[in-house]
């Protein structure tokens, strides 16, 4: 039988232990001190796929403050930016420095459950939230649960699922064709399902379900798609798909997809649908 954590602890330990695979999101520190006068530690600090800081907050089970406690930290985050600078530097290199993103910080709470209140809350605030499930099954194994999602942009209500974060400058949208073509992709992947985020790089446009699950790459002559389907469950096609394993390229994912025409499109969507549940 599923059940809650003995203690919050219990659930840190579990998530910053797996939290690339489970979040997308690579782990920093842990009880980050945020100074004397401030007066706190946050539970958890990373920063995501597409460069943007994360706050990551924790509880055993149902407690209303959490967003709020979030939102705290992402706030004196926000006003010290430096700090998470060095602290990139010093885990992960300057590279990793010069990546970071400020436009689309995010927080996300792990928690035994949710308010209704909690839901609502994160659907009207304007910064980019995720509330996460937990369980605990036996002895060795632990799972999350997307329970709502924000992507800190209130879209027309027509319009729910469109939610864009990220206002650095964007790659530029392609023309034409392929600009029709890339708004067809666009509308199937957020289509996909609820709490589907967009965020837009200089270099690719991500579609976040908690973590990417398919980086959009514009080119003159065609669209390029990375996916976390696995490149081993697919059938590969010469000039269509591809395994990109250990190939630099924008993005993230291993499964490359090309596509030219719309026709590529309605050959790529049961792939589309495959990455979107693998994430």
């Amino acid at each position: 039988m599923p059940r809650l954590a003995d203690e919050e602890a219990e659930v840190q330990n579990l998530v910053e232990a797996h939290m690339e695979a489970m979040l997308g999101v690579t782990f920093l520190a842990s009880e980050f001190s945020t100074g004397p006068v401030h007066g706190g530690r946050i539970d958890s600090l990373g920063i995501d796929e597409n460069g943007s800081p994360v706050v990551v907050e924790y509880k055993r089970s149902t407690d209303a403050g959490v967003i709020n406690q979030g939102l705290f930290y992402l706030a004196w985050l926000m006003d010290h930016r430096d700090a998470f600078r060095h602290l990139v530097r010093d885990r992960l290199g300057a590279q990793a420095t010069a990546r970071v993103r400020w436009s689309a910080p995010r927080l996300i709470c792990v928690a035994g459950d949710f308010t209704r209140y909690d839901l609502h809350a994160v659907r009207e605030h304007r910064h980019s939230i995720d509330l996460v499930r937990y369980r605990i099954f036996g002895d060795e194994h632990f799972g999350l649960e997307t329970v709502a999602s924000a992507g800190g942009t209130r879209a027309p209500a027509k319009a729910g699922r469109r939610r864009v974060t990220g206002r650095e400058k964007r790659a530029e949208r392609p023309h034409g064709a392929m600009g029709e073509l890339a708004a067809a992709v666009d509308e199937v992947l957020l289509g996909l399902g609820e709490g589907v985020t967009k965020v837009e790089n200089q270099t690719y446009t991500a579609y976040q379900r908690l973590q990417n699950f398919a980086c959009v790459c514009p080119r003159k002559s065609r669209l390029l798609v990375y996916l976390k389907a696995s490149p081993a469950e697919v059938e590969l096609v010469s000039g269509f798909s591809r395994d990109v394993t250990g190939l630099g390229h924008h993005g993230t994912g291993n499964l490359e997809v090309r596509l030219y025409t719309e026709r590529d499109l309605e050959r790529a969507q049961e792939l589309f649908r495959m990455s979107y549940a693998a994430t």
